[in-house]
């Protein structure tokens, strides 16, 4: 027997999303319309979600509609730019068992459940953001409307640890059909938790029509009397049901090659997918309740609480950065260089600041190359709807390219992505120097070189910072923002200030050796080929860390990294950490070698072709799979408290939010130095444990 909504227990720090129900006499219906707003009171910075009060406040509001006179259509929609962001994340630790977490899902259903039965047409006018309860609230209406302008919708449950359990594994499947169900249900969360935009619905067969944002309600409405009194007709294709166990086998592959099956929920939500192909739908929702309540009350989604609190939390108010009131206004920006790299930071920098760009390189044609690669990027955001073509046409006004730095005397800010070599940084930064104002900002993307060395030539060392982006720029949300000890409030808020309005999570760095993520993930790496030099095979090595579901194997993060870099950031690792960082001879062999190392066949995977296998010399002291897990993790907590013990970050969260945005560190793992602790390594390696969940 469901629970519904009035069975929960009230909690106090609830903020409770209201249902308010207003009545309408739209022309042509010849009845009343009820809209039901669902607001917290706040504005669009504290999206509406639902907890208990919330779940509530519909189920009486739904009491209240069918207790009105001669209404004719029902329909929700939310506050300005919000539709409703789902369940309240906040409130899952309050649940004390098993069987609360059961009743929260059998309520949600209840009260759904007299959405998509009602004799009167129900209607979802999505006008903003839409997640994982709140998407499912729409899919339980009879139909859909969505802005155009609607940002973040979808079902996010499975990069926490949980699966949509409100109905939408078994309405999605049934309603677009199983392959792009699976994608919005699976692909889209692994896939570094995609979201769906508005104009992304119609087409996907989720929303039956799509308004601007102007009058969004007003059209929607006057769509829904259409609808409601027959003059329009709602026709959806029928789904490919002979499809589904192809699909399914697909996606199970899908899981195990993104996350090697270590996410219990990715598992979870593949098998309740399947089941919608043949349950009805009150049995598929009997499932969904029980794995939303196995999952909550399973560790990784415990630890997941804590990831998302963290990023929530660090990533909007950086620990260790200046007052935002210290940042300078930063009007134009020059990018040094115009290979790949550059030309990622130069049209960032011109969508997100909406500024004047300018690049420059050795020579006119480089320069020109470089800026034909950011207006082929700005075409193809045109051609896939993600800018407007006014917005497209602005773009590539805002960016060019020149082959003389003069064009940098009127810049605010300039930011060097030349090759890694600490000379070559030193030479364009005294060559620029002497070009800009007084004011401007000098900013190096080093990924690990000291800032301190290559400020030390700079006659105003103070408005030297990094920046480190993360490959690929536009995806990658993590920035590392990086100090010298010359380096003043000024220029460090403005550092913090512009990565915020290149809407990038920013995670302060003192000027160590690699930084954060790339100290970790060299040390990780050190470990795996330090195991291949002294004996183990690289089939062991490589998949020694698959429970962890890291989203790439060792080798494949080398095939991504290039050998040639990874040779170099393991000398200089070696050259300034010492020993904890061998320089492995294998890696060296693999990285000078003068034929593809890796299998074309294969890309993405790290597979060695068998020419390169043979480069591979073993030792004679071969580690199993979960000693090699031992070692690196081992590793892992080494190196962490000794970058605490230098103060290359103020906490282990910082560690944490790092690895989490810059390295794809799993949600439901819950941070590295929690993680850690769990496994008790962190206590077994430096005496105590790192704390940062507590």
């Amino acid at each position: 027997m469901y629970a519904t909504p009035l069975d929960l227990p009230d909690f106090e720090e609830e903020v409770v999303t209201e249902a308010h129900v207003r009545y309408m006499e739209p022309r042509g219906l010849g009845g009343r319309a009820a809209l039901i707003t669902l607001d917290n009171g706040y504005d669009h910075t504290k999206p509406s979600s639902f907890g208990p009060g919330g779940l509530k406040a519909l189920w009486r509001a739904l009491d209240e509609v069918e207790a009105a006179e001669d209404v004719k259509l029902v329909a929700v929609t939310g506050k300005p730019f919000i539709f409703l962001a789902g369940a309240d994340i906040k409130l899952m630790p309050s649940l004390e068992s098993r069987e609360q977490g059961l009743a929260l899902a059998q309520a949600g259903h209840a009260l759904y459940k007299r959405l998509r039965s009602s004799a009167v047409p129900t209607f979802a006018f999505v006008n903003g953001t839409a997640l994982g309860g709140g998407f499912e609230l729409a899919l339980h209406c009879h139909y859909r409307t969505v802005s155009s302008t609607a940002m973040g919708l979808g079902l996010p449950e499975v990069s926490i640890g949980l699966i949509p359990g409100w109905g939408g594994s078994q309405i999605l499947p049934n309603l677009i059909g199983i392959e792009k169900a699976a994608q919005v249900v699976v692909g889209n969360p692994l896939n570094q938790n995609k979201m769906l935009r508005g104009t992304d619905l119609v087409p996907l067969g989720i929303a039956d029509a799509q308004f601007d944002a102007a009058d969004f309600i007003e059209e929607s409405l006057e769509w829904a009397v259409k609808v409601a009194t027959g003059e329009l007709t709602v026709e959806r294709p029928e789904v490919d049901r002979e499809a589904w166990p192809q699909v399914i086998a697909g996606v199970r592959h899908l899981v195990n090659e993104k996350v090697h099956n270590a996410s219990a929920a990715a598992v979870r939500a593949v098998d309740l997918l399947e089941l919608a192909q043949t349950a009805s739908f009150e049995e598929g929702s009997l499932a969904e309740d029980e794995a939303l309540a196995d999952l909550e009350a399973g560790p990784q989604f415990q630890a997941s609480i804590y990831a998302f609190n963290l990023v929530r939390a660090l990533g909007k108010r950086p620990e260790g950065a200046p007052s935002p009131g210290l940042a300078k206004d930063v009007g134009k920006v020059g990018v040094v260089g115009a290979g790949l790299m550059a030309g990622q930071i130069a049209l960032m920098f011109a969508r997100r600041l909406e500024v004047p760009v300018v690049m420059t390189d050795l020579d006119a044609e480089r320069a020109e190359r470089g800026l034909a690669y950011v207006r082929s990027e700005i075409d193809k955001l045109a051609s896939k709807g993600r800018v407007s073509k006014l917005k497209a046409a602005k773009l590539r006004a805002l960016v060019s390219a020149s082959a003389d730095k003069s064009v940098y005397a009127d810049c605010d800010l300039v930011i060097e992505a030349v090759f890694e070599e600490l000379k070559v940084k030193q030479a364009v930064f005294a060559e620029v120097e002497s070009i800009i104002s007084p004011e401007c900002l000098l900013v190096t993307n080093t990924s690990g070189l000291s800032i301190t060395a290559m400020g030390s030539q700079l006659k105003h060392p103070e408005r030297l910072v990094g920046m480190h982006f993360f490959n690929p720029v536009a995806v990658m949300p993590l920035v590392e923002v990086i100090a010298t000890e010359k380096t003043d409030d000024e220029t460090l808020a403005t550092a913090y200030a512009v990565a915020k309005k290149l809407k990038k999570t920013a995670v302060g760095s003192a000027d160590r050796p690699a930084f954060i993520v790339n100290r970790l993930l060299g040390r990780m790496l050190a470990e795996v080929t330090g195991v291949v030099d002294a004996g183990t095979p690289i089939e062991t090595a490589d998949v020694a860390l698959d429970e962890l579901g890291l989203p790439m194997r060792p080798f494949a993060l080398l095939e991504l990294v290039g050998l040639q870099v990874s040779w170099h950031l393991c000398q200089h690792l070696n050259e300034d950490l010492g020993p904890r960082f061998p320089a492995s001879e294998n890696l060296r062999r693999l990285a000078e070698a003068d034929f593809p190392v890796f299998d074309a066949s294969a890309k993405g995977r790290g597979k060695l072709t068998d020419e390169a296998k043979a480069l591979v010399e073993l030792g004679n002291q071969p580690a199993s799979a979960e000693e090699v897990k031992q070692r690196v993790l081992r590793g892992l907590a080494e190196e962490v408290r000794l970058m605490l013990d230098e103060g290359v970050v103020p906490s282990p969260k910082q560690v944490d939010l790092a690895m989490i945005m810059g390295a794809g560190f799993p949600f439901w793992l819950g941070g590295l130095t929690p993680y850690l602790d769990r496994a008790g390594i962190s206590t077994e390696v430096s005496g105590k444990p790192f704390g940062a969940h507590g």
